[in-house]
């Protein structure tokens, strides 16, 4: 990819929207949809060569087939470089890379990417929160950057 291309995906790069890559059923339910853990892959928005995968519970039922049941905080998140690491700009030290509903409204599963400059690793974290009370269930992978400094923007 160009400098030119690299420049505008960083420009225009938001929360990412993720790919469900699969999923398995965990209760099986007779007349409506079953409750699962499905698995999606993203690609960060701002960091050319790293994908991440988060797997969460998605509650089925007659509640989940509307769109109007809560999910259970409880996911996982895998991040590994998959092509060369290339940069288009500095970086923030934390930004959210991705967010998706986990309920009808007020709760969301999200990743945020946080820089370790020390190391010159990209942490990411996943975790929810809901307008009242979050959890504080949350998971960590880590992509060590080796060829090159992480731009951290001051």
């Amino acid at each position: 990819m160009n400098k030119t291309a690299l420049l505008l995906l960083a420009l225009f790069s938001a929360p990412a929207l993720a790919e469900e890559v699969g999923e398995v059923s965990t209760t099986f339910k007779l007349l409506s949809p079953n409750d699962k853990v499905i698995v999606e892959a993203f690609d960060d928005p701002s960091v050319q060569g790293v994908a991440c995968y988060v797997s969460r519970a998605k509650t089925g039922g007659y509640k989940g087939a509307m769109g109007l049941a809560k999910d259970p905080s409880r996911f996982s998140v895998a991040c590994r470089q998959v092509g060369a690491i290339r940069f288009g700009k500095p970086i923030p030290p934390q930004e959210q890379v991705f967010k998706e509903g986990a309920s009808f409204v007020f709760k969301h599963v999200r990743v945020v990417r946080i820089v370790d400059a020390k190391r010159n690793v990209l942490t990411y974290l996943t975790y929810s929160d809901k307008l009242v009370d979050g959890s504080p269930d949350n998971a960590i992978t880590a992509v060590a950057v080796l060829d090159q400094k992480i731009p951290v923007k001051k």
